[in-house]
C-alpha cells in the first residue's frame, strides 16, 4: 500500500472515529446524524494540520450538525444534472464540457457543491460510464476543452487515470485537458514522481488546485505543487470564499501570495454556493466585493483572482466587479476610480463604423454605459 493510500485508511473515515473534544451537537442533532446523509473523510495528513475543531482547517472537515438541519436549499444548486448528456458529462458552454470521473476525495469537505454524490454509493462512477464520457467528446467536434472532476480525479491510480487521458488524447479535436483536484493541498502524497511522469505525457495539461488557508501551504503541499510545475502544468487556484475560513481580506492576501511562491496562480475566488447542507458557510455578497476592493492596489495583480458567483440553476459563472471603479463612459471621457479613491479620466477612442442600437435593445447605447446611477440598478443587485 503507498504511503497516500495508508493515510486514507488512517484517517477519520466515521463518525465514532471523531475525537471526543470536536464532537458537536445541535437541537439533538450529531454528528452522526450527519454521517448518515452526507459521509466523512479526514485522512491522516489533514487532521494534522488542525489545531482547533472551530478553526479554519476544523471547519473545512469537521461534520456539523448544521448540514442537515438545512432544507431549503436545492440538492444540485447548480443544476448540473439538467446540463448532463450522458451520466459522466456536463456540458453547458460551447466549447468544453465537465468530465466527472470518480466520486472520491482526498477529504470530505463540508460545503462541497456535490455533497449529493461525493463518496456515496449513488455517485460512484463506473467505468462503462467513463467509456460512454470519452465517446460522448469524441463525437462532439465543437468540444476542444474538457475539465476532469469529480469527485477528485487524482484519487484514480495511475494506470486508470492514464487509461481516460490516452483515450481523450486520441481525440483529434480535443485541445486543452484540465483537471480539478484537492490533492495538493489536502492529500500532497499522492503527488509521486510516477505520477508527475505520466502526467507531463499529455501536455497542454493544466490542473486547477484548490486551497482555502494559508494553513494548507505546507513544505508537503509546497513540494506536490512543485513538482507537478516541474513537469511542465499550469497551476491555478480556485478558492471558496467562507465564513470563519478565509473572509477576511488578510487572510486571502497571505494565502495567494503565498500560492505564487509555490508557482500556483490565484484563478478564481467563488462565492460560495446555494448547496444543501452547506448555507453556514455563506457570506453576503457585499463581503467578497469588499474583499476584492482591499486587495487591489494592496498586492500584485498576479496575485488576485476573480471574484465569480456560479448563477444557480446553471447559469455559469459571472464574475462580480466593485461597481464604482467605472465611475462613467459619456461624452468620450471614461472617468475611472482607483484603489485609492482618486478619479481619473480616460479619453475614449471614437467608434467607427458601428451601427446604433436599436430602440428598445438590450444593453448600454453607444459609447456610454449610462451614468453611474444606471449602472448600479442594472448591476450587482442582480448578478
Amino acid at each position: 500500500m503507498e504511503e497516500w493510500q495508508q493515510l486514507l485508511v488512517d484517517g477519520i473515515n466515521r463518525s465514532s472515529q471523531i475525537p471526543p473534544p470536536w464532537k458537536s451537537s445541535k437541537e439533538g442533532v450529531g454528528q452522526g446524524e450527519v454521517e448518515k446523509t452526507f459521509p466523512i473523510r479526514i485522512n491522516a495528513y489533514y487532521r494534522s494540520l488542525i489545531t482547533d475543531p472551530e478553526g479554519p482547517i476544523g471547519r473545512q472537515v469537521i461534520p456539523d450538525p448544521e448540514e442537515v438541519l438545512d432544507f431549503d436549499s436545492p440538492v444540485d444548486p447548480l443544476g448540473e444534472d439538467s446540463d448532463s448528456p450522458v451520466p459522466a458529462i456536463v456540458h453547458r458552454y460551447p466549447d468544453r464540457v465537465l468530465f466527472l470521473v470518480t466520486n472520491q476525495c482526498p477529504i470530505y469537505c463540508r460545503y462541497c457543491t456535490r455533497k449529493r454524490m461525493i463518496g456515496t454509493p449513488e455517485g460512484v462512477v463506473t467505468r462503462g460510464e467513463v467509456e460512454e464520457g470519452i465517446e460522448y467528446i469524441r463525437t462532439h467536434p465543437e468540444v476542444r476543452d474538457v475539465i476532469l472532476s469529480g469527485g477528485d480525479p487524482l484519487m484514480l491510480k495511475d494506470d486508470y487515470l492514464e487509461f481516460i487521458l490516452s483515450g481523450l488524447r486520441k481525440i483529434p479535436h480535443l485541445e486543452v485537458i484540465r483537471i480539478g483536484s484537492r490533492v495538493p493541498s489536502s492529500l500532497p502524497q499522492r503527488v509521486t514522481p510516477e505520477l508527475c511522469a505520466m502526467l507531463k505525457k499529455y501536455h497542454p495539461l493544466f490542473m486547477n488546485l484548490h486551497f482555502n488557508h494559508p494553513d494548507e501551504i505546507t513544505p508537503e503541499s509546497s513540494l506536490a505543487c512543485n513538482m507537478l510545475a516541474d513537469a511542465g502544468i499550469p497551476l491555478g487556484c480556485q478558492t471558496v470564499l467562507m465564513k470563519g475560513v478565509n473572509d477576511e481580506a488578510g487572510i486571502l492576501k497571505k494565502l495567494f501570495q503565498k500560492l505564487l511562491t509555490i508557482r500556483v496562480k490565484p484563478y478564481y475566488l467563488y462565492q460560495a454556493d446555494l448547496t444543501r447542507g452547506a448555507n453556514h458557510f455563506r457570506t453576503p455578497v457585499s463581503t467578497g466585493i469588499r474583499i476584492m476592493k482591499e486587495l487591489q492596489g494592496h498586492t500584485s495583480g498576479m496575485a488576485i483572482p476573480h471574484f465569480v458567483i456560479d448563477a444557480p440553476g446553471g447559469g455559469g459563472k459571472v464574475p462580480i466587479l466593485p461597481p464604482d471603479y467605472l465611475v462613467s463612459m459619456e461624452d468620450g471621457d471614461v472617468v475611472l476610480r482607483n484603489y485609492e479613491g482618486n478619479v481619473y479620466t480616460y479619453p475614449d477612442a471614437p467608434l467607427l463604423d458601428e451601427p446604433a442600437e436599436e430602440e428598445g435593445g438590450q444593453g448600454f447605447r453607444g459609447s456610454g454605459v449610462g451614468t453611474a446611477g444606471e449602472r448600479n440598478g442594472k448591476g450587482l443587485g442582480k448578478s
